[in-house]
């Protein structure tokens, strides 16, 4: 199954019409994170790498068309990348951190993984809404100090989310794992 695919089918109520910019972005994030909770949990090799990262690449792709930002899905990677590189070794201790857990702790994997995958996409996405935001606006870009300040905050903030919205997860990882087989 093609993971994009699956994205493009299941994010539903974003693309309505009637809705405001802000309403779509908050939906999308909230779905977006769901999916990649989803994803993280399931025992597909790599996934943090080869499908959370360009499903979150993906995301900026979404985000730049609610604001009006023309991007292509390079960019849309490179932003998620140099938001990697700004918030640094913390998120690469996350990622490893998720494989260890799949790895050495698997039936843990699922209370810890999902909490913390949904709140770092949320984080990302977040941060991504804001530069794009901006950019809209023609204001200038995000400093480094805003960016880890925003992502310590958006990082609590999601992983709350995580925790309060495992029930969509779940159904997400169904729905998921049975679009697998």
């Amino acid at each position: 199954m093609d993971p994009l695919k699956f994205v493009k089918d299941n994010t539903y109520g974003i693309n309505q019409l009637n809705i405001s910019p802000e309403k779509k972005v908050d939906k999308l994030l909230l779905r977006f994170s769901a999916i990649c909770g989803a994803v993280a949990v399931q025992p597909i090799p790599f996934a943090d790498t080869f499908i959370l990262t360009p499903l979150q690449a993906y995301m900026a792709t979404r985000l730049a068309s609610i604001h009006g930002i023309s991007v292509t899905k390079a960019s849309a990677w490179e932003n998620v990348t140099d938001l990697g590189k700004v918030i640094g070794l913390g998120f690469l201790a996350q990622q490893l951190a998720l494989g260890a857990y799949k790895m050495g702790l698997p039936g843990l994997a699922g209370f810890t993984t999902i909490p913390l995958v949904y709140g770092l996409t949320y984080a990302i996405g977040q941060l991504i809404n804001e530069m794009y935001l901006r950019r809209s606006k023609n204001k200038d870009k995000m400093t480094e100090k805003e960016i880890k300040e925003m992502w310590k905050e958006m990082k609590k903030e999601g992983l709350n989310l995580g925790k309060q919205n495992k029930d969509e997860i779940k159904s997400t990882k169904n729905i998921f794992k049975k679009n697998l087989n």
